[in-house]
C-alpha cells in the first residue's frame, strides 16, 4: 500500500492514544508470560533434577526460548489485529508482515495509510521493551544453566580427585 507522503502532516491524538494503548497490551501479554516461562521451566528444571544431565538443562533452555518467541509472535497479532481492522493492510497475512518486520525493528517495504505511520515507531518501542524484558528471562534462565553445570562438573572433580588431593 503506497501512498504519497503529505509532510505537512499532523500526528494526531488518536494516532497516539491508540499507539500508546497497543504498546500497553503488549507489555500486560508479556508481563504474563514471562513470569509463566520462568515457572515453567523451573517445573521443566524440578521434573529433570535427579537426571543432572547436560541435555536436560538445555531442554530447559529451548522450552524458555519457544516459550518467549511464541509470546513475541502473539504481541504481533494485537498489532497486525488492529491494522487490519482499520483497513490498513488488505489482508491479515499483509498486516501480520508488516507488523512483525516493525516489531522486530527490520522495517518492512509495506506501508499502512499515512494516518496510521506513527505507529511504524510505536511498534518498534514495543518491540525494544519486550526484547529487552525477554532476554533478562533468557539470560537468567542462561546462568541458572550454566551455574548448575559448573556446580555437577566441581562436584565430579572432587569426586574423582578424593580427599587425599587437597
Amino acid at each position: 500500500m503506497t501512498e504519497t507522503l503529505d509532510l505537512a502532516y499532523v500526528t494526531s491524538i488518536e494516532e497516539v492514544s491508540w499507539g500508546l494503548a497497543l504498546i500497553a497490551v503488549t507489555m500486560m501479554i508479556h508481563a504474563v508470560a514471562m513470569p509463566a516461562t520462568i515457572e515453567a521451566c523451573a517445573a521443566l528444571r524440578r521434573r529433570r533434577a535427579h537426571s543432572g544431565r547436560f541435555f536436560g538443562g538445555v531442554r530447559v533452555l529451548l522450552l524458555g526460548s519457544a516459550m518467549i518467541a511464541t509470546t513475541h509472535l502473539l504481541e504481533v497479532i494485537v498489532w497486525a489485529g488492529f491494522f487490519y481492522g482499520q483497513g490498513a493492510f488488505p489482508t491479515g497475512s499483509s498486516a501480520y508482515y508488516y507488523a512483525l518486520l516493525q516489531y522486530t525493528t527490520v522495517g518492512s517495504d509495506l506501508s499502512p495509510p499515512q494516518r496510521w505511520q506513527l505507529l511504524a515507531g510505536m511498534i518498534a518501542m514495543a518491540g525494544l521493551l519486550t526484547f529487552a524484558w525477554s532476554t533478562a528471562v533468557l539470560l537468567t534462565l542462561a546462568e541458572r544453566f550454566q551455574s548448575e553445570r559448573l556446580q555437577r562438573l566441581d562436584a565430579e572433580s572432587r569426586a574423582t580427585d578424593g580427599p587425599d588431593s587437597r
